[in-house]
């Protein structure tokens, strides 16, 4: 089993960078089933419901949320009905979606499940992933032998420590949330393959893919603006996995493709048809 993870999709240019990527990516290295974490797709933070749905038409197969899950009005009223975006699954039993779930892949199958770390989140309150971890693969593991999670957290020292206690349990725990991709990736004694962050898909020469004189004003200020796009070389982040027959990770490479040129009026079009933002939840 071959799978592509896709890094955080941040905004407009992030969505872009996306649809020019990746049908030449997966000529070079093809893969049977894609993965793409979008909590920033839409607006810098948060994915809309059309987003969603673009996303998943150009190829994702199921698409990941973490913190920002909930701030699109339209999609959390929706989530139900889009059965291929997956919240984090240790939130309350009330939280609307699904945090865990079966998918095919090719002649097999493969679960995924995204999960939300319990430090520097102030606007979503989560369960302990620790808790839930082993129950959940177990469960997971009954109905595939292929088992990919997305940890989706702030502190280092809580991945690295999560990746420890899901060794041998699962495939794959890839870290997403920091929006930079780090050079930790690596195979764990049980054969569970992780890095702390798949990092982003957008513009590089920004911050965490958002426009830098906002995050500049927003550290001067204390006022949040998310709504500036950053567009300077965009780029697409990931990492490329081979999956043993048992389930078990063969290799993990981090990937990085390049735009040379933006197409801004094709961009403006595309952002002009499938954006939609939405309001943020308070």
């Amino acid at each position: 089993m071959k799978v592509l993870y896709v890094a955080e999709l941040v905004g407009k240019c992030g969505v872009y960078t996306f649809r020019k990527v990746i049908n030449e990516l997966k000529n070079r290295k093809p893969f049977d089933f894609l993965i793409v974490c979008a909590d920033g797709a839409t607006g810098g933070s948060g994915l809309g419901r059309t987003h969603a749905s673009y996303i998943h038409k150009l190829g994702a197969q199921v698409i990941t949320l973490g913190e920002c899950c909930f701030y699109k009005k339209d999609l959390t009223e929706n989530i139900e009905k889009v059965p291929y975006v997956l919240r984090p699954e240790n939130l309350n039993v009330e939280a609307p979606g699904i945090g865990a779930k079966i998918f095919k892949a090719g002649n097999d199958r493969i679960a995924v499940t995204t999960l939300i770390g319990q430090n520097g989140f102030g606007r979503l309150h989560a369960n302990n992933p620790f808790t839930m971890l082993v129950p959940l693969l177990e469960r997971l593991g009954k109905q595939t032998q292929y088992i990919i999670v997305d940890f989706h957290a702030q502190a280092s020292a809580e991945k690295k420590t999560f990746f420890f206690a899901a060794d041998g349990l699962c495939s794959a725990v890839i870290g997403s949330h920091t929006r930079v991709q780090t050079a930790d990736e690596t195979i764990l004694p049980g054969g569970t393959a992780c890095i702390s962050d798949a990092g982003r898909t957008g513009s590089r020469q920004s911050v965490g893919g958002c426009d830098i004189d906002s995050r500049i004003r927003e550290y001067l200020t204390g006022i949040p603006d998310w709504t500036r796009d950053a567009w300077d070389e965009p780029e697409m982040q990931g990492v490329f996995l081979e999956l043993g027959k048992d389930g078990k990770a063969v290799s993990i490479e981090r990937i990085r493709v390049n735009i040379n040129c933006v197409d801004r009026k094709e961009a403006d079009e595309l952002s002009n048809e499938h954006a939609v933002h939405g309001s943020i939840c308070s």
